[in-house]
């Protein structure tokens, strides 16, 4: 960042001069790992290409988001995960009727969603919808500058992957996986169903019409998007027996948090506990029934800030 803005507005020129003449090319990545808690494998691209994703960002976002269905709520504005939780508890009474029957929930999970999106069926997407040459080029050379480490599992398969780490990728993901939210609504006529990223939920009073269910999302993904649902990650619960989406476990009355979010979250505060990072956990846990880990979190801090004093 230092590097660019020492030459800021020569390095500003040079770069529109190559997006007007269309020989601007992508750079390549600076790969690293995180854990969210699970490993991921980010990949960052340079000053100059993040400037370009954010001009794409600012121009083509707004178009797609009025494409958007409604109950689509990963990387949107006015959107995210405590919209999407609220949404569920309110699809959820509306399916149990406030609590008097029986209400079940289709979870599903794509498998290695990220790592398979495939380059030639989004720039389809893409080329349906935007009409300007020049946008579908610059579009293009984002879209082709990164490639899955990791092979395709089907022999003959075209170039997939796009990295976690580029703005444009989150919407990228939208505009790819609007295609499916489109055949859930108008297809499917599934009247309750919340997508967040590749985790998506579909409820309904009769469990053997989401088990129908499962077969037609499989193929529609398989055919059209060429992804494919996790095997472990697919389920049909009721409601009373709880239901986890979004880091939270959700009951006909109530949601708790993931029994591993709060050994973690424990476990950091133990370990290295900020007042700005307490504030953080207990501000996310006004999302739900945690009077009980609240009180802890707060005892633990007031305890190890005691001693850190003495």
């Amino acid at each position: 960042m230092a590097e660019f803005s020492l030459n800021f507005m020569d390095n500003i020129f040079a770069l529109h001069k190559e997006l007007k003449e269309r020989t601007y090319q992508h750079g390549g990545y600076q790969a690293f790992k995180i854990s969210d808690p699970k490993p991921r494998d980010i990949h960052k691209a340079s000053v100059r290409d993040r400037l370009v994703h954010h001009a794409i960002y600012r121009i083509v976002y707004p178009y797609f988001e009025e494409k958007f269905i409604f109950d689509s709520y990963s990387c949107r504005i006015k959107k995210g995960t405590h919209k999407a939780i609220n949404r569920f508890r309110y699809f959820s009474l509306k399916v149990s009727k406030n609590n008097t029957q029986t209400c079940w929930i289709l979870k599903c999970d794509i498998r290695k969603f990220f790592a398979n999106i495939d380059h030639q069926v989004l720039k389809n997407i893409l080329a349906k919808n935007i009409v300007d040459e020049n946008v579908l080029w610059l579009m293009t050379q984002v879209i082709d500058s990164f490639t899955s480490p990791q092979p395709s599992p089907c022999k003959g398969e075209g170039i997939k992957g796009l990295p976690l780490g580029n703005l444009t990728s989150q919407l990228l993901v939208n505009i790819y996986m609007n295609e499916f939210d489109q055949y859930a609504k108008r297809e499917l006529k599934t009247k309750y169903y919340i997508r967040y990223a590749d985790d998506f939920v579909i409820f309904h009073e009769n469990k053997n019409y989401l088990e129908d269910l499962i077969s037609e999302i499989s193929k529609f993904l398989e055919n059209k998007l060429k992804l494919s649902l996790h095997p472990d990650k697919v389920s049909i619960n009721t409601l009373s027996s709880g239901v986890d989406f979004l880091g939270w476990v959700n009951f006909s009355k109530h949601r708790i948090l993931r029994t591993s979010t709060k050994r973690r979250m424990i476990k950091k505060i133990k370990k290295n506990t900020t007042p700005e990072a307490v504030a953080s956990y207990l501000g996310l846990l006004l999302h739900g029934n945690t009077y009980k880990l609240a009180n802890k979190i707060t005892k633990l801090y007031f305890e190890k800030k005691k001693i850190s004093n003495i």
